[in-house]
């Protein structure tokens, strides 16, 4: 159950937060299309993150449990340094600037996706916090790491069309809603650090 909700958490957080890809998804719903808007929130985050699990997947297969272990209070730190910074630079940009339009193109698709898999959350959710559950997953069975990442899953879908469908009702317009949604994104993603060292450190 822990980490069936560590997992939703951790995709939520995710969804929440506004990626170029939510921004041509945004632009999509603005014409109504909202096919081809949940495709793009669907398709290429699926794409990356499936090519990531088996990079780490493989990774991992050669890293002794002990270390991988130390690698989680890697995670949870970097998650609270993550959700920390967020709130800093958030306080001094003031209004959040989401209210762009982003044309539908397969150079911008392609672009954001790039931009999805060079970034820097994404190598450490996948190294530092994946990593360590597979790892475990090799110790007690892979059917263990299940729950984890069918929570990130539902977490990151449900909280991406959910996040573009909210801003295209309108938070587009006011950026005060905006940063209401980062502001729970990061306070979430500081509990989820916390709560992912206390499990390193319990050992569970």
């Amino acid at each position: 159950m822990d980490l069936l909700l560590l997992g939703l958490g951790m995709g939520i957080v995710g969804g929440l937060f506004p990626s170029p890809l939510h921004l041509i998804a945004l632009a999509q719903v603005a014409l109504d299309r909202w096919v081809r808007a949940i495709g793009i929130l669907l398709g290429p985050p699926l794409v990356v993150d499936g090519g990531l699990l088996l990079v780490t997947f493989f990774f991992y297969r050669f890293i002794p449990h002990n270390i991988a272990h130390n690698v989680a209070y890697v995670g949870g730190a970097a998650l609270i340094g993550f959700g920390v910074y967020a709130l800093i630079e958030m306080r001094g940009k003031g209004k959040a600037e989401i209210a762009k339009t982003t044309r539908l193109t397969y150079a911008s698709v392609t672009v954001a996706t790039l931009a999805e898999l060079t970034a820097p959350g994404t190598w450490v959710f996948w190294l530092t916090v994946a990593g360590p559950i597979i790892a475990e997953g090799r110790m007690k069975g892979y059917m263990h790491a299940v729950p984890f990442f069918a929570g990130s899953l539902v977490g990151y879908y449900g909280a991406a069309i959910f996040s573009v469908w909210l801003m295209g009702k309108g938070a587009a317009l006011h950026p005060k809603l905006n940063k209401h949604l980062f502001l729970a994104a990061n306070i979430l993603l500081l509990l989820i650090g916390v709560s992912y060292l206390v499990r390193a450190y319990l050992g569970v």
